[in-house]
């Protein structure tokens, strides 16, 4: 992997950079979603003092296009596509108390990472905030912050928010310490669906997850999903129960998953072959949530959308 520190310029219009906050972004071959995304974090009035860019692209056109960005501050280019491990890494470089993370298609809104920083800095056990997700030029809301703002779980005195056990990758910000000491993000996954275990595992250590709408990330998506996104997200939904949930739970994620597969549903049959390839080391790694975590899971079972359950 290589490391290129960049040096970046502040506009003097702004009111400083808040030193709390890493903002860290991760990209493959989609070089004008991540310029245009680079672009609206450079616009910021409070514009971090780090953007950790992590370029899984194929080649050197996204590395040598942005490498003298003002907004980067560091460029990793990893000699593998690291999926969403790229966030770990990601964090790893980090040397702030909060990582906010971002995609090549998402961005901040001003205010917001300053506010994430500061409900961080009042709630100690609080390791991670799910941002609103505004999607397109309407900015319209995405469906998974209905599903958040509804969600069953109670209220926590020491925390502010909404709890939830669900979240979208390209839109939260995260306790630093919480993510790492917690793994970050688990290398069976990749993309797709891989928030929900992110959640479970953070709640089982005991740190909040919640859900804060005043926090705005504003979401472009390309147009159409990137080939064999579902087929993904169907596999992982089944991994998280096995790598978590009781038998019971994992056991049935399975068979409705092998039962979409027979009657030919899109993406069924290769979520199906990748999940039994995959199974075996989910089993290795198998570590079931404690109770009051299963508990909260139980509550959210069906209320999927997007990023994870609510």
């Amino acid at each position: 992997m290589s490391t290129e520190p960049v040096t970046a310029t502040t506009p003097g219009t702004a009111p400083g950079p808040d030193p709390r906050v890493t903002v860290a972004v991760i990209t493959r071959d989609r070089c004008a979603g991540l310029l245009r995304t680079l672009d609206a974090l450079a616009a910021l009035p409070e514009r971090p003092p780090v953007v950790v860019v992590v370029d899984n692209s194929r080649g050197d056109s996204t590395w040598r296009a942005v490498r003298g960005h003002p907004a980067i501050t560091r460029l990793l280019r990893p000699d593998v596509n690291t999926g969403a491990l790229g966030r770990n890494l990601a964090a790893r470089h980090a040397r702030t108390p909060y990582v906010a993370f971002s995609d090549d298609d998402s961005w901040w809104t001003a205010g917001s990472l300053r506010h994430a920083a500061d409900l961080l800095d009042r709630h100690p056990r609080l390791g991670l905030l799910a941002a609103r997700t505004l999607v397109g030029h309407e900015a319209a809301d995405d469906p998974l912050n209905a599903v958040l703002a509804t969600s069953p779980l109670p209220c926590e005195p020491d925390l502010p928010g909404r709890p939830v056990l669900g979240f979208l990758g390209c839109a939260c910000v995260v306790r630093r310490e919480a993510f790492l000491r917690v793994g970050g993000y688990h290398p069976l996954l990749s993309f797709g669906g891989e928030e929900t275990l992110l959640a479970y595992d953070l709640a089982a250590g005991g740190w909040g997850v919640v859900y804060e709408p005043d926090l705005l990330a504003c979401h472009h998506p390309d147009q159409g999903e990137r080939t064999g996104r579902p087929a993904v997200v169907r596999r992982n939904q089944v991994l998280t129960t096995c790598l978590r949930r009781p038998w019971p739970v994992a056991l049935r994620a399975g068979a409705a998953l092998a039962l979409a597969a027979a009657l030919g549903r899109p993406g069924a049959r290769r979520a199906l072959k990748e999940t039994a390839v995959r199974l075996p080391a989910a089993v290795a790694r198998r570590r079931t949530l404690p109770p009051h975590v299963e508990r909260a899971a139980r509550l959210l079972d069906g209320r999927t959308a997007g990023g994870g359950a609510g």
